[in-house]
């Protein structure tokens, strides 16, 4: 079994003077970030934004010092609307009683919220770029193009189609259509999974650890999440388009299904809730995702 990727921390407040302690294979938080008893902000937002975020987070904190630290959890939405209307969730033996201030998520989640009166409104926050293959550095098996994935020798990676039914969906829609477009079958898709390695709870995390163990040879997954995994894994993993034009871009045809990602406040949003949503609106972080590959829906 090969090492656990080491993943870089994301706080909103750098801590990294403090004692840190882990375990990658019991004891291994990485998706939930920060203080939460000093924290006078949190914010809940599905994950496949988080390297964005991170940063957005970052610059907002060091403009608005008050806030003291940001607590932000960046799972698969569904578990954070769980814990929203929980009011809290379990990390192991670990409780936190953490209401968010700002919820971010794709629109359906966020209307979903609206019908329950948890959020008052939502509008459209960032755009992903569409989606792309990774394979492990090298490409051992030649991957050229989603044409690929029809070779029967090929593992694929994806997220699960019950635990992350957003991004699944987004997945093996776009799988289906550059298979109509290409003339082949991905017939496997819908098939006993032997060829298919589904993730268990948080593909963006488990899809590079799967190539890295080489328990699949290519994952579908969005581009800005791909390009997070080339730039703090160097050496490690490679993009290849669906389309097989070369680039480590994702291809621009209306097959390739792109993500919008709405925001909205919880309540009121406290104290720092609205102000956090202007500043996620404004041109600074507009130029933070873009760097993280993803755009403004009007962009």
């Amino acid at each position: 079994m090969s090492s656990p990727l080491d993943w870089p921390r994301e706080w909103a407040r750098d801590r990294s003077d403090r004692p840190v302690w882990f375990h990658a294979g019991s004891n291994l938080s990485l998706d939930f970030h920060g203080d939460p008893a000093a924290a006078r902000l949190a914010v809940f937002s599905d994950g496949n934004h988080h390297m964005a975020l991170a940063e957005a987070l970052q610059a907002f904190l060091a403009g608005q010092p008050a806030v003291r630290d940001i607590f932000y959890a960046t799972t698969p939405p569904a578990v954070l609307v769980q814990a929203l209307t929980a009011g809290g969730f379990s990390l192991g033996n670990l409780f936190l009683s953490v209401r968010p201030h700002v919820f971010i998520s794709p629109a359906p989640v966020l209307d979903a919220l609206v019908a329950t009166g948890q959020v008052a409104e939502h509008v459209p926050f960032m755009r992903s770029r569409g989606n792309v293959l990774l394979v492990r550095a090298g490409n051992p098996l030649g991957i050229a193009s989603a044409r690929d994935l029809a070779r029967p020798e090929v593992r694929l990676f994806l997220s699960n189609p019950q635990t992350e039914k957003a991004s699944y969906e987004v997945y093996a829609e776009t799988l289906a259509r550059f298979a109509r477009a290409f003339g082949v079958s991905f017939d496997f898709l819908a098939g006993p999974a032997a060829r298919i390695v589904y993730g268990e709870r948080i593909h963006h995390r488990e899809a590079p650890q799967a190539l890295h163990d080489d328990r699949a040879d290519a994952a579908v997954l969005y581009y800005h999440l791909a390009l997070r995994y080339t730039r703090i894994f160097p050496g490690c993993f490679e993009i290849v388009a669906l389309d097989g034009e070369g680039k480590a871009e994702p291809a621009t045809r209306t097959d390739n299904i792109v993500t919008a990602y709405h925001l909205g406040l919880v309540g009121d949003g406290g104290e720092w809730g609205a102000r956090l949503r202007d500043f996620l609106m404004t041109d600074t972080v507009t130029a933070v995702y873009r760097r993280h590959g993803l755009e403004r829906p009007d962009a």
